[in-house]
C-alpha cells in the first residue's frame, strides 16, 4: 500500500506552549507584513520618477543624465528656479494664465453639470433616458476631431488666441454630468417629496437640499476638472499663438529651441514649480472631501 501524507496545514505550525489563536495572529501579522513591504515597493516605483524630476531640478545642466544617479544634487543649483520664475519666459505669467482657465473651467463646470445631471436624475420628462444615453454617447468622439472645428467657429466668433477659447470647451462636459447624475440617483426621493409639499421649487431643491449632500461628489469632480485643465497641452496649442497667453504646459515648451535642443535643468525646476498649485487643491479638496462624506450621515 501507499501511504498517503496528510494535507498539510495552512497555518503555521504551533510551537510549544503556543495555543492555536496565537498561531493565527502570527500568521495575520506576518501576511500583513508582506502585504505592507510590497506595497511600499510599488509605492516607491511610482515615487522615484518624481523623486528623480525634483533632484534633477537642483542639479547642474551636465549633471542631470550623468549615470548612475545621485540622488543627492553636488552642488545644489538654486539658479534653476531663479532662472524659471524671473528670467526671459517668467513662469509667473504662464501660472497665472492657467490659474484662470483652471479656475473659470472648474466653476463652471460645476454648475452646468450639476444643472443637467438634476435634471436627468431628479425631473421627469418625456424621453429622459433616451437623451441621457444619446448625451453619454457622446463620450466616444475622440477630443482631436472637435479640435479643427473648434478652431475655425472660434475664428469666426473672435475668441481665437484667448483664454475663452480654453474656458468654453471645459464649461460644459459630459463626464461631469455623467458622474454627478449617478450620485444624485444615491439621495433619497423623500427629501425632495417633503420639499414640493412645503412649496419649495425645483431650483431650491436643487440648490439647498441636493448640492450640500453632493459635496463628495462635487469635490471630486473639481480635481478631476482642475487637473485635466491644468495639464492640457492639445488644445492651447492649437487655440493660441500669443505668448502672453500660454498656460504652463505650453509655456515650459519655451525652454526647447528650434533646433531641438532643450535645458533639461530650467525644465525640471519649471515641471516641480507647475506641479505645486495642483498639489495644494488636490489636498485642500480631500479635506472637505472626506469632512462632506462623514458629515452627511446618509447612505445611497
Amino acid at each position: 500500500m501507499v501511504a498517503i501524507a496528510p494535507p498539510r496545514s495552512r497555518w503555521p505550525r504551533r510551537g510549544r506552549g503556543e495555543s492555536k489563536s496565537e498561531v493565527m495572529d502570527r500568521g495575520t501579522k506576518v501576511r500583513w507584513a508582506v502585504i505592507t513591504l510590497l506595497m511600499w515597493a510599488i509605492a516607491l516605483l511610482f515615487i522615484a520618477p518624481f523623486a528623480w524630476m525634483i533632484v534633477s531640478s537642483l542639479k547642474r545642466e551636465i549633471d542631470v543624465f550623468r549615470l548612475p544617479i545621485r540622488w543627492i544634487p553636488e552642488p545644489v543649483t538654486w539658479g534653476n528656479y531663479v532662472e524659471v520664475w524671473t528670467g526671459n519666459y517668467p513662469l509667473t505669467k504662464y501660472i497665472g494664465n492657467s490659474l484662470i482657465v483652471a479656475v473659470a473651467r472648474v466653476v463652471g463646470e460645476l454648475f452646468t453639470a450639476s444643472l443637467a445631471a438634476y435634471a436627468f436624475a431628479r425631473m421627469e420628462f418625456r424621453g429622459r433616458n433616451a437623451i441621457f444615453v444619446l448625451y453619454v454617447a457622446t463620450l466616444i468622439i475622440p477630443h482631436q476631431m472637435l479640435l479643427v472645428p473648434r478652431f475655425i467657429l472660434y475664428r469666426e466668433i473672435g475668441i481665437y488666441d484667448t483664454l475663452w477659447a480654453l474656458i468654453l470647451p471645459g464649461i460644459f462636459t459630459v463626464f461631469g454630468t455623467f458622474l454627478l447624475r449617478q450620485f444624485f440617483l444615491t439621495i433619497p426621493r423623500d427629501l425632495s417629496d417633503a420639499a414640493r409639499v412645503d412649496g419649495a421649487t425645483e431650483f431650491q431643491i436643487y440648490s439647498r437640499i441636493i448640492l450640500p449632500l453632493a459635496k463628495p461628489a462635487l469635490a471630486s469632480l473639481a480635481i478631476l476638472a482642475f487637473v485635466w485643465s491644468w495639464n492640457d497641452y492639445e488644445t492651447p496649442l492649437v487655440m493660441l499663438t500669443t505668448e502672453a497667453n500660454f498656460t504652463v504646459p505650453l509655456g515650459l515648451t519655451r525652454y526647447i529651441d528650434e533646433g531641438g535642443g532643450f535645458s533639461a535643468a530650467l525644465i525640471m525646476a519649471g515641471a516641480v514649480s507647475s506641479v505645486l498649485p495642483v498639489i495644494i487643491v488636490f489636498l485642500l479638496l480631500q479635506r472637505q472631501f472626506i469632512a462632506a462624506l462623514a458629515r452627511s450621515g446618509l447612505k445611497g
